[in-house]
């Protein structure tokens, strides 16, 4: 992986980190989530209209990842809803670089060196080290969020898989989330009876903004696990954990606790050893 490559995964981390801010403070999560799918959707709309088609053998790929990918948001909501945001996002990002690189390493038969291991093990210890439980007798929110991390190396699996497959990733990435903007919609219609959207409400056009973010946070990442191992750059993009402790520090008044700066020391850490050993 090229320092070009490095770089922009870690940037997809930073707009990941920045969605999910946009969707802890909103009142109604799966309309949110709903909204970011179609913002994601219509932003995705050129590739799928001025690139060619993603190759006939990627589709079966595309097709379950869209399904893994309305899950996870399923179970993301779950998780935000019965558990705190500050256990729940670290147990969700932390465990999925772990399973990725084990997934990607029977599945795929991808190897990685005893440094590289050593970061993505860092990043996911560093990561889950900033999961709060406060009362151990109530499992239920981390055993969504660890659901949740399933979800995202699942789905990282599939897309590492079908975006090699596809012949040119940005297709590939472009009718995943055409596709992907669908059942969420669907969902929340059968539910409410109504649009999950009004386009004089500013939280629309933010949610909207967020799919953007999402579209291009993502797509990154599925161009980088053509070109470098998945469980490498799950690890890296995992690191919008830290970021999310930044923005919450800088910008929501949240307080960076001595174990959080320390699980944060960590997480560098590892992303400078996989930086350093790529």
């Amino acid at each position: 992986m090229s320092i070009f490559v490095l770089s922009l995964v870690l940037f997809a981390a930073l707009l990941h980190a920045s969605w999910n801010a946009l969707l802890k403070s909103s009142a109604d999560p799966l309309g949110a989530l709903a909204v970011m799918t179609i913002g994601s959707g219509l932003a995705a709309l050129p590739l799928i209209l001025y690139l060619p088609l993603p190759l006939p053998e990627s589709w079966p790929y595309i097709a379950l990842s869209a399904v893994l990918h309305t899950a996870y948001n399923l179970f993301l909501i779950r998780a935000y809803r019965i558990g705190d945001f500050s256990q729940s996002y670290p147990i969700a990002r932390g465990s999925s670089p772990l399973l990725v690189t084990l997934g990607a390493a029977l599945l795929v038969g991808e190897q990685m060196s005893w440094m590289t291991l050593l970061g993505v093990i860092l990043i996911s210890v560093g990561i889950i080290s900033l999961a709060h439980i406060r009362n151990r007798l109530h499992l239920a929110g981390p055993v969504a969020a660890f659901t949740t991390g399933a979800f995202i190396a699942a789905y990282t699996i599939t897309d590492g898989l079908g975006a090699r497959a596809a012949g040119n990733a940005l297709s590939y990435c472009g009718w995943l989330f055409v596709l992907d903007s669908i059942p969420l919609l669907l969902i929340y219609l059968r539910l409410h009876k109504r649009l999950p959207m009004a386009f004089g409400s500013k939280e629309t056009w933010v949610a909207l903004g967020g799919g953007l973010m999402s579209l291009l946070a993502y797509g990154i990442v599925i161009w980088a696990v053509t070109l470098a191992p998945m469980g490498t750059v799950s690890a890296l993009r995992e690191t919008s954990v830290l970021f999310a402790a930044l923005i919450g520090w800088l910008f929501l008044g949240e307080k960076l606790s001595m174990r959080r700066i320390l699980s944060c020391l960590l997480i560098t850490v590892g992303a400078i050893i996989l930086g350093l050993h790529l």
